[in-house]
C-alpha cells in the first residue's frame, strides 16, 4: 500500500465529472482502494474521493468517528459507483473541511438524511440510509465525483476561513461564555 498525493483546489481534476468503474473487483481498483484508505487515515481525514488522488473514477472511502455530531461510528467503508438521494427536505448547516482545501473550513448546507447505494470492493451491492454527520460526509465525497467542491455549495462566505483564525474566534467566544455575567444597576 502507498500514501497517495492529494490534489488541491485549483487542480482541474477536482472539477470534472468522474467515470463509472467498469469492474470494481479488478486488481488495480483493489490496489487504489487500499491506497485511498491508507491515505485517508494518514491525512487524517474522514473521507477521500478518487479524483482527490488524481483518479477520475466514481469511488470514495469514508469513516465516521464515534465522537462526531452524535452519529454512531462507521468503520472505514468503500463505495464504488454510488448513488445518493435525499430523504426528506430538511437541510442543515454545519462546518466542513476538505483534504483538497487544507487548513480551511466553511459552513455548508446539506440534507440531514440520505439514501445511498453502490457496490463494495468485491462488487457486492450495498445500500442504506445515513443521517447527520454520516450523511454529510457521504454527500461531501459524492460531490467530488461530480466535480463539486464544498465551497461551491456555500451560501455565506462570512463562515469560511482558515482553521487557525476560526479556532481563535471560537476560543474567544467560549471564554466570554465562561465569564460571569455583569449585573447592571
Amino acid at each position: 500500500m502507498a500514501i497517495l498525493k492529494i490534489a488541491r483546489m485549483g487542480n482541474p481534476i477536482l472539477l470534472q465529472r468522474c467515470e463509472p468503474v467498469p469492474d470494481p473487483s479488478a486488481p488495480e481498483i483493489r490496489r487504489l482502494v487500499a491506497d485511498m484508505l491508507e491515505t485517508m487515515e494518514e491525512a487524517p481525514g474522514v473521507g477521500l474521493a478518487a479524483p482527490q488522488v488524481y483518479v477520475p473514477l466514481r469511488i470514495f472511502v469514508f469513516r465516521v468517528p464515534g465522537n462526531r455530531g452524535g452519529t454512531e461510528p462507521v468503520p472505514s467503508t468503500v463505495i464504488i459507483n454510488p448513488t445518493i438521494e435525499p430523504v426528506g427536505e430538511e437541510i442543515g448547516l454545519n462546518w466542513e473541511g476538505c483534504l483538497s482545501i487544507p487548513e480551511m473550513r466553511g459552513v455548508v448546507p446539506r440534507h440531514i438524511a440520505i439514501r445511498y447505494s453502490g457496490v463494495d470492493r468485491d462488487g457486492a451491492p450495498i445500500s442504506g440510509e445515513a443521517s447527520r454527520f454520516h450523511a454529510r460526509v457521504m454527500q461531501h465525497e459524492y460531490d467530488h465525483l461530480d466535480g463539486i467542491l464544498y465551497t461551491m455549495r456555500m451560501t455565506d462566505f462570512r463562515y469560511f476561513g482558515f482553521n487557525e483564525e476560526l479556532d481563535k474566534i471560537a476560543e474567544r467566544e467560549n471564554e466570554a461564555r465562561r465569564q460571569p455575567q455583569q449585573a447592571s444597576a
